[in-house]
């Protein structure tokens, strides 16, 4: 097998389309029934900042990450990191049948599960270490395989509140993560630091439509800015700068989808007078600009077409 240090030389930065984009998620199915099996030539390595979980219905899949090569069989589940690098080969002559689910976790806390967001972020529990929990536990990762596969029929079926049964099906899966970890990520869920920190998110939600500064913040927790910088990044997960254009962002995103504003009052309205700034933030969380976020919300046809095999 070519080392890791020379595979490493050229990785695909991939970018995930969602299905809706409301949901932020790209599911679909992979199906090889060729007897051919082996790593590919060229074999190459790709990445994405969403999270990816593979499961296998029938056959053995391989994939190689930076820290381990496996071999996946019927009913395994696998989780990738944010912008982890990875790559998979069928490895056997027999059949493959795979789900492929690409997700934004992020999106999907809001200010009642926002503490819990730390304990998915890569900058403090690597998601890979669920894997472990995964190998360890099968009660965990048949629940794991069974939600999978729910938020997969809901994808195709659509059937009326297919949306809410998804984000249930995904909130579902980020608790039993949560509940069963090996690492008791509870015991490291920060509640004090939550506490002391609440005023500060209190104080970022009564003035998203203003501008907000690092020592405002400070001031108001009586606290150096070195040390709040650093301890709200270790509570919450991400730095302060992003969880407060995160927060502008969402706020935006309510604005588009029930009222009537202009673009740039919108802007005004978040807190970001810079036009450019706005646009830039926008797309960078949902992968399109305001304008065709709203348009898409707004009409059933926009909405791309679900993928059920490889192209």
């Amino acid at each position: 097998m070519e080392s890791l240090h020379s595979a490493f030389t050229e990785i695909v930065n991939e970018e995930v389309i969602y299905q809706n984009p409301l949901l932020f998620l790209k599911i679909w199915e992979l199906n090889s029934d060729s007897a051919l099996f082996g790593p590919p030539a060229p074999w190459c390595w790709h990445s994405h900042r969403q999270v990816e979980f593979l499961v296998v219905m029938e056959g053995l899949l391989a994939i190689q990450t930076k820290h381990e090569h496996t071999v996946l069989s019927a009913g395994d589940v696998m989780v990738l990191g944010s912008s982890q690098p990875h790559r998979t080969y069928k490895y056997s002559a027999g059949p493959l049948r795979q789900i492929v689910f690409q997700i934004d976790l992020k999106q999907h806390f809001d200010l009642s599960t926002m503490p819990y967001l730390h304990c998915f972020s890569e900058l403090t529990h690597p998601l890979e270490q669920f894997n472990e929990l995964f190998r360890g536990n099968p009660a965990v990762k048949q629940a794991a395989y069974d939600l999978i596969l729910q938020i997969y029929e809901e994808s195709l079926s659509r059937k009326i509140g297919y949306e809410l049964a998804i984000s249930a099906a995904i909130k579902n899966l980020l608790l039993l993560l949560l509940r069963n970890d090996n690492r008791d990520l509870s015991a490291h869920a920060e509640e004090s630091g939550i506490a002391r920190l609440r005023p500060a998110l209190d104080f970022i939600d009564e003035h998203l439509s203003e501008r907000i500064t690092v020592e405002d913040v400070c001031t108001l927790l009586n606290l150096s800015y070195h040390y709040f910088i650093k301890y709200f990044k270790k509570v919450m997960g991400i730095s302060f700068v992003d969880y407060v254009n995160y927060k502008r962002i969402k706020k935006a995103e309510r604005l588009l989808l029930t009222g009537d504003l202009s673009m740039m009052e919108v802007s005004f309205e978040v807190g970001i007078l810079n036009m450019a700034q706005f646009y830039k933030l926008f797309k960078r969380h949902n992968q399109c600009s305001p304008k065709e976020f709203k348009q898409r919300m707004r009409s059933q046809a926009g909405a791309p077409p679900l993928l059920t095999h490889a192209d």
